[in-house]
């Protein structure tokens, strides 16, 4: 008997038994759209991730200091990185502003706690000159912050993009007046928009110079700063060198302090990732690893259904390994066509998951990779669990297979 035979005797006996054949495929094919879903789904997380992060820019460090008593360490920080100009380009603090603020142009109102509707939500930020510099913005229109801004504490700001076309329309921002908790402030300047899924609100910015700290915020200890290295080599350096000044300058005791790039941080979300999809792919293959004894119960049924016709077979010649590879057969075309439903399945279950969980705003698909590799585990897996009924039914004397009913 040769492949094109087995096949359709395969395919023959799954159609005359459509039932225990589709109950069979069931475990496989919850299976395999598990996987297809949970590694698409964490592929996805993994990339707007890295989005993220680089919409963030590149040789970033994050700074947060802080002393008990003593004021903050801003104007240290400041002249340190300053002799640092072979390694960072530019320092600002990073400061956000988390009680309730409105911003108003004419009839239009944006609230900072806007919970009830994320993507209007506004961020309102305290920084310097080197603000846009360090964070990754890039100018669309007019300035950046000034010096002689900050230092002179300038009712000026700078609008995030997606901001600016909430309030203005088609207007051009650059010269006009918001409101902001009914003090005015002229705009100066508008970043482009980074469009990054999921954090509307980091184009929905409003930046301010730091100075207004005091009036602002309270006055606040100001504690997080963003450093700007002039590479990813530098950046390195540059974070073992601010955690020795941090040292010196915070005793223990008396206050506290982290120093991290961009770099480190991007390692520490692929670990927990890689983790994550370890865990959730363990459990999808528990799915298959029922739905494959399910395979090897079925075909132990079947070899006992078909006793009397492996007999005739062999009585009339048929050897051991056509009669193995008529059942692997069976049980690979069984698995490959319930992973072929699951990888349907799971194409449907990763376009619903990325817009619900990841609200992506581009559909989100099971590469090329995933698809191949499901589907080829299936059949494996088929022919794994097949295997042993298939000897069984190998081993079979014809005298004995002969006198079943």
């Amino acid at each position: 008997m040769n492949l094109r035979q087995s096949f359709k005797m395969a395919l023959k006996s799954i159609w005359g038994k459509k039932m225990r054949s589709a109950l069979t495929m069931l475990g496989i094919i919850i299976g395999v759209a598990a996987v297809v879903i949970m590694v698409s789904v964490i592929q996805g997380q993994n990339a707007q991730t890295m989005k993220m992060m680089e919409s963030q820019g590149t040789n970033k460090i994050e700074v947060n200091a802080y002393k008990y008593w003593g004021g903050d360490v801003s104007q240290e920080l400041y002249n340190y990185c300053l002799g640092l100009s072979d390694l960072v380009v530019g320092v600002t603090p990073n400061i956000q502003i988390y009680n309730e603020m409105t911003i108003q142009y004419g009839s239009k109102s944006y609230n900072t706690q806007r919970w009830d509707d994320w993507e209007d939500m506004v961020t309102v930020a305290l920084g310097n000159d080197k603000y846009g510099l360090c964070n990754n913005y890039q100018l669309a229109k007019g300035r950046e912050l000034s010096y002689l801004d900050v230092e002179k504490t300038n009712n000026v700001c700078v609008l995030g993009g997606g901001l600016a076309d909430k309030l203005f329309d088609y207007l051009d921002p650059v010269g006009r007046y918001i409101n902001i908790n009914g003090n005015p402030f002229l705009v100066v300047g508008v970043y482009e928009k980074k469009a990054v899924d999921g954090w509307p609100e980091w184009d929905n910015l409003v930046l301010l110079p730091y100075t207004f700290n005091r009036t602002l915020n309270g006055n606040s200890q100001i504690s997080s700063y963003s450093v700007k290295a002039t590479s990813t080599l530098a950046a390195t350096e540059a974070v073992t060198r601010l955690q020795a000044f941090l040292t010196g300058l915070i005793p223990q005791g008396a206050g506290d302090f982290y120093v991290q790039s961009n770099d480190q941080y991007i390692d520490s979300m692929n670990e927990q990732l890689l983790m994550q999809s370890l865990v959730l792919v363990g459990i999808a293959a528990i799915s298959l690893l029922v739905g494959g004894i399910g395979i090897m119960n079925i075909m132990l049924v079947t070899v006992t259904e078909r006793t009397r016709e492996i007999g005739i077979r062999k009585a009339i010649g048929a050897e051991r390994k056509s009669i193995v590879a008529q059942f692997l057969i069976e049980a690979a075309v069984i698995c490959g066509i319930g992973g072929v439903i699951g990888i349907a399945i799971g194409y449907a279950g990763t376009l619903i998951a990325g817009k619900l969980l990841l609200q992506m705003a581009d559909p989100l698909l099971p590469g090329a990779g995933i698809t191949v590799g499901a589907f080829a585990f299936s059949v494996v897996l088929g022919i794994i669990f097949g295997m042993y009924p298939a000897v069984k039914a190998s081993g079979l004397q014809p005298v004995e297979a002969l006198r079943a009913e």
